[in-house]
């Protein structure tokens, strides 16, 4: 039950994928509606890859994810995310995954672009990193978020009532089942580097209002940008290269990593879709490009 909400709602382990209630424009928002996917971006001789994560985690999302990880060497690489979020617990998971082999994080979008010598591959940072997506950002071991990419945050809610959440009704076990996973979320965003301001600011946004898009000083404040550099994307020399101007540094570091034990609740929380307009992006950029691992 943690700290996430999607601009289309989504919901794992006992939740179950629900369609946006409002229109949602471009294949780019579709794709994130769906279950996430992961590619291998190879883009030499001019750097060396990345992998793109589009989707919304569900409980196949980690196991997905150790299925990829087998056929790549992602130790030390970067993962380029635009998600609207998904399972709390199943997140929680997946970020831990990140952390373990020291991933880089960044919000964007992969586009491919013909040259003369094949596909070119770019990041355009025009996406967007909501709910729970928040949370797998903050797990890069170095955090890169770009000027023009979108992180909102929101609350989460029992899955079965977040369409009329003030109207339902909760019980003692609901109760406990929404704190105790806050209190997961909460070890997991002080063991990945977090503050509590990033738990503030999610926690304060009902499920019922706009999704809150985080300023340049928030990222600050709750250290989701750690850098102004990410690491691997576009030159095969430099260690990091920049993207786009800007991001941050940040204050508060908690404990190393560890393996998350608890088992899966029967009952679980989902993410939420905001009741005001759900940020949607086209997936296609100027003429002649695609997304990465989209059909050609």
């Amino acid at each position: 039950m943690l700290l996430s909400v999607a601009t289309c709602c989504i919901a794992l382990l006992g939740l179950v994928a629900m369609p946006g209630r409002s229109a949602c424009a471009g294949a780019a928002l579709e794709e994130r509606q769906l279950p996430m996917k992961f590619s291998w971006v190879a883009c030499q001789p001019n750097c060396r890859g990345w992998t793109s994560a589009v989707g919304i985690v569900t409980a196949e999302t980690p196991s997905d994810f150790d299925a990829f990880a087998r056929d790549h060497q992602l130790e030390g690489e970067t993962v380029v995310l635009d998600s609207g979020g998904g399972s709390v617990n199943d997140a929680i998971a997946l970020g831990r995954r990140f952390r373990a082999l020291e991933m880089f994080t960044t919000v964007g979008v992969s586009v491919l672009t013909p040259s003369a010598h094949g596909e070119r591959a770019h990041v355009s940072p025009e996406a967007y990193c909501e709910s729970m997506c928040v949370f797998l950002l903050l797990s890069g071991k170095s955090r890169y978020v770009p000027e023009q990419a979108h992180v909102r945050v929101h609350q989460i809610w029992m899955d079965d009532r977040a369409d009329n959440a003030r109207a339902a009704s909760y019980s003692a076990d609901d109760l406990m089942t929404v704190e105790r996973d806050i209190g997961r979320l909460a070890k997991y965003t002080f063991d990945m580097g977090g503050t509590g301001d990033l738990l503030a600011l999610s926690l304060n946004v009902p499920p019922w209002a706009d999704l809150h898009e985080l300023s340049r000083e928030e990222l600050r404040l709750t250290n989701l940008a750690t850098t102004d550099k990410i690491a691997q994307l576009g030159s095969p020399y430099a260690a990091v290269v920049k993207l786009t101007p800007n991001s941050v540094q940040a204050r508060f570091v908690s404990s190393a990593v560890t393996t998350e034990t608890n088992p899966e609740p029967a009952k679980s929380t989902k993410s939420v879709r905001a009741s005001g307009r759900a940020g949607g992006m086209s997936t296609a950029g100027p003429p002649g490009q695609r997304v990465a691992g989209s059909p050609p």
